[in-house]
């Protein structure tokens, strides 16, 4: 298996965060965390499709050295949905701290049971 750094990297990133967000205490860190998994997703599959010297589908005479567009396509539109993620989350988080005065999840739940 031959990685390079950037994906040994964005693996990396990715398995930090699922343990950021399995052991954090508090909603904030949550979000932070599927936040960075988020980014970790994006900057692998960009560094898969990632080979130098390929140019871009734009013009008549490109030749076979082609880069393909679809893998960029994709993960703007990964990044877009991860930002209405984000933006849906810190709006909960808003109405739960507006509602409950806390961002801990402890707190959160025992205020739910009573």
């Amino acid at each position: 298996m031959n990685f390079e750094i950037v994906e040994l990297f964005a693996i990396a990133m990715f398995f930090i965060s699922l343990f950021g967000l399995i052991t954090s205490k508090g909603v904030i860190k949550g979000i932070i965390s599927m936040i960075t998994m988020e980014i970790a997703v994006v900057m692998f599959f960009l560094s898969i499709g990632f080979q130098t010297g390929i140019l871009p589908p734009i013009g008549r005479d490109v030749g076979d050295n082609v880069a393909d567009p679809l893998p960029q396509a994709l993960m703007i539109t990964a990044i877009i949905i991860g930002v209405a993620v984000t933006a849906v989350n810190m709006t909960m988080l808003i109405a739960l701290s507006r509602q409950f005065k806390t961002t801990e999840w402890d707190i959160l739940k025992k205020k739910k049971m009573e």
